[in-house]
């Protein structure tokens, strides 16, 4: 037993020994005393996820390519700080906010898109309850959207090439001002005459803005994506294109096969028939006149339909 004793008491000593020379030539060894709270954890979640969006939009967007030219000029940055270069040096952290800025322009439509994307979710209104009545603005009647079907299939039917531009909540006027201002009311005839082969406003985009169709022969911006298709021309290229920078919703009819497009929040749809067509006319519509709450007797009011506590909807 002594014997025991003493040599636990040795190994006691010789770990302490170690101890006291680690913190005395190694310091920057010694791990701090670590607690673990509830907000600490949920602090871990929130960064991992914003660590993890923040990943999969650089993956998506051309900040990827961007970020790897970054990556590079930090690089040589590091290695001129490693060699002492003194008058890179110098040049350099004079330069650090131009570098700063320059980077906010750069990736400029990317952080406008992430900010777009986030006032569109409207988190607030979905947690808490609200009473009272929420307005919607119709977009455009009925009317407009059976005429703009019409118009759609007649022109898939014959091929002929169109690209419509469906305005939103973001205005359109830049681009508005680069075709020629009709500002007339949408009509299939109308549309279909602009498109006709071999006529002054054939070539470009239509804007409609409501019930009107505001400007013909648009220039839009090509989309620069190189997950589309090669078979896609610069009509598809260019609704993808405004789709990236605006929240519009475009129409594309091919003119080699007829086929029909829709384009929205940088998706392209291809091949879309009439129902989806219209499916996707009315949720751009924002057909909802006003959605009322009421807490106490649980009768909601979805547009043209009342809805109870029953379930079941009843067309006024």
């Amino acid at each position: 037993m002594q014997k025991e004793e003493k040599a636990q008491g040795g190994r006691e000593i010789e770990v302490d020994t170690v101890r006291l020379w680690i913190s005395n030539h190694l310091p920057w060894l010694k791990m701090p005393a670590i607690t673990i709270e509830y907000t600490d954890i949920i602090e871990i979640i929130i960064l991992s996820f914003l660590v993890y969006s923040v990943l999969v939009w650089i993956k998506r967007s051309r900040a990827w390519t961007l970020l790897k030219g970054m990556l590079l000029v930090g690089f040589f940055i590091a290695v001129i700080y490693l060699l002492d270069m003194d008058t890179l040096t110098f040049i350099i952290s004079r330069g650090l906010n131009l570098i700063f800025i320059a980077a906010i322009i750069i990736f400029q439509p990317e952080l406008r898109r992430v900010l777009e994307q986030l006032g569109e979710t409207e988190l607030i209104s979905n947690i808490l309850p609200t009473s009272g009545a929420k307005e919607f603005e119709q977009r455009f009647s009925d009317h407009t959207l059976d005429e703009i079907v019409r118009a759609t299939l007649a022109m898939a039917e014959v091929k002929t090439g169109a690209l419509m531009v469906l305005e939103q909540n973001e205005s359109l006027g830049s681009y508005e001002r680069t075709g020629i201002t009709l500002d007339a009311v949408v009509s299939s005839q109308l549309l279909i005459n602009i498109f006709e082969h071999n006529t002054p406003l054939h070539d470009g985009a239509v804007l409609i803005r409501g019930d009107k169709v505001v400007s013909a022969t648009c220039y839009l911006p090509l989309s620069d994506n190189q997950t589309l298709g090669k078979d896609l021309g610069t009509r598809h290229r260019a609704a993808v294109g405004i789709s990236e920078a605006t929240d519009s919703l475009t129409i594309v009819v091919s003119e080699e096969t007829g086929k029909i497009s829709i384009a929205r929040k940088g998706v392209l749809t291809r091949n879309v028939s009439e129902e989806a067509l219209r499916v996707h006319l009315k949720n751009a519509q924002n057909k909802v006149v006003s959605v009322r709450k009421r807490i106490g007797g649980r009768k909601l009011f979805f547009g043209n339909k009342e809805k109870t506590e029953s379930g079941k909807g009843t067309v006024e």
